[in-house]
């Protein structure tokens, strides 16, 4: 892990459990700080990531609802273009026309 680190190779250092390691009672002070400092700044990146990725869902979820909300609501069923006493007379017009032909 720590070749991992020394050539900068944070995904190898990963995967040997940079997370996960805990200060070794047989290395020295310089090697343990170099470790948990690694970790520590992955463990901020993750986050920061993690922060990132949910701000992101946060603001496509504002902007779907932003959306939904423009759609125009569906119209009530359409109300006849004449009122009923005009469309009457219209009907009565149309029969009389029809018989006189």
């Amino acid at each position: 892990m720590l070749a991992s680190l020394g050539i900068d190779d944070i995904d190898a250092a990963l995967a040997h459990g940079l997370l996960d390691v805990m200060p070794c009672p047989a290395c020295d002070s310089a090697c343990n700080a170099l470790l948990a400092t690694a970790r520590e700044a992955r463990q901020i990146a993750l986050a920061a990531r993690d922060r990132h990725r949910a701000r992101g869902a946060r603001l496509q979820r504002r902007k779907a609802e932003r959306d939904a909300a423009r759609v125009p609501k569906a119209l009530p069923a359409q109300a006849p273009a004449l009122p009923a006493a005009a469309a009457d007379v219209l009907a009565r017009a149309l029969a009389k026309a029809r018989k006189s032909r």
